[in-house]
């Protein structure tokens, strides 16, 4: 046996204090009674009165009220198994951790905003799976498609500029990477958000994306960065900024954010690119884009649902207010009063 809303019986105050008013009312009656002189010869005068009578009834209401409380706390035992089923899309989302995202045109830097776009992303799921996957010179799932959204947001705080080996960008191996954490005979219900500065060392991200299409995956590209350009901090052990990245040459690298290649990317698959912004407007256009996408039937779970009992108290509170309705406050005959 359980409540399901055990809160409620925070009422069960307000039934107590309320009884504690109502039985002292009675009892102020029969004392200011007295006051007018022997109490058993004025009840031999009004004979139609019924102390007990009137506190069977308040009593009545009382109970009634306990019962009523009971109810809304919900009263649950036993149990049942129940299949819930679930409608969504798989949703991959691929970032960039290369180190040109440590970048800082965007504050606090371009990997960080990154992770703060796909946390709200995340946190707009209902019924779809995600999966994520790090990429830089190449790529690694670091989540598979699931519902749990909780493990998700995990292994997406783990994700960083050391989470690949292999420095660089190549979109392509992340696309690839992505198509093949779908279910590979079904060619619909498939979105792939890449999160990147578009900064390609690699070549053939176009052609993957086209694959990728023929494979019914969707792709909406997010542009982290300036295109105006941003030097690579050199961070220490204790992630503090001790330079910049520089060539051969000496000179400072910097970084550009290509819209470009991702706007390509996402065309070439019917999707859309779009400019990461600090209120994260492109958000709200992404999921507007994929609630209006078709939903497939996933995988249904077997649940253990306790069974609510709630109506035996509000029954039980039904016949109390019923009963005291038949009681009658006075009595029906004339007879010698009793000292109640």
């Amino acid at each position: 046996m359980r409540f399901a809303e055990p809160i409620n019986f925070l009422l069960l105050v307000l039934v107590f204090l309320l009884g504690l008013f109502v039985f002292w009312g009675l009892a102020r009656k029969r004392k200011l009674l007295r006051i007018f002189g022997d109490l058993p010869l004025i009840m031999k005068n009004a004979p139609y009165i019924s102390f007990a009578r009137q506190r069977t009834k308040a009593l009545l209401l009382l109970l009634a009220l306990v019962f009523v409380s009971l109810g809304l706390a919900r009263l649950q035992f036993g149990t049942h198994l129940e299949l819930l089923q679930r409608e969504g899309i798989d949703i991959v989302v691929a970032l960039d951790v290369s180190n040109s995202m440590l970048a800082r045109d965007m504050k606090p830097n371009r990997l960080t905003k990154a992770r703060q776009e796909i946390m709200g992303i995340i946190d707009r799921l209902e019924g779809d799976r995600i999966g994520l996957v790090a990429f830089a010179g190449e790529s690694f799932a670091q989540c598979p498609l699931t519902l749990d959204y909780s493990a998700a947001r995990f292994l997406l705080g783990a994700m960083d500029q050391t989470s690949v080996s292999t420095q660089g960008t190549s979109l392509s191996d992340a696309i690839e990477a992505a198509a093949r954490m779908y279910d590979q005979q079904s060619r619909k219900h498939k979105v792939l958000l890449l999160l990147s500065d578009g900064e390609d060392h690699g070549q053939g991200a176009v052609q993957a994306a086209e694959e990728a299409r023929k494979q019914g995956v969707k792709i909406y590209t997010v542009g982290i960065g300036n295109p105006d350009g941003e030097p690579i901090p050199i961070l220490d052990r204790n992630n503090k900024q001790v330079g910049f990245k520089k060539d051969e040459n000496g000179e400072v690298i910097v970084t550009r954010l290509d819209e470009a290649i991702l706007r390509e990317i996402s065309l070439a698959t019917g999707g859309k690119y779009y400019h990461a912004t600090a209120g994260e407007m492109e958000l709200d256009r992404i999921f507007d884009e994929i609630a209006r996408m078709e939903k497939k039937e996933l995988e249904g779970t077997l649940v253990t649902r306790f069974d609510d009992r709630y109506q035996w108290p509000l029954l039980l509170a039904i016949f109390l207010v019923v009963g005291e309705f038949f009681v009658p406050e006075r009595k029906k005959r004339v007879g010698s009063p009793a000292n109640d």
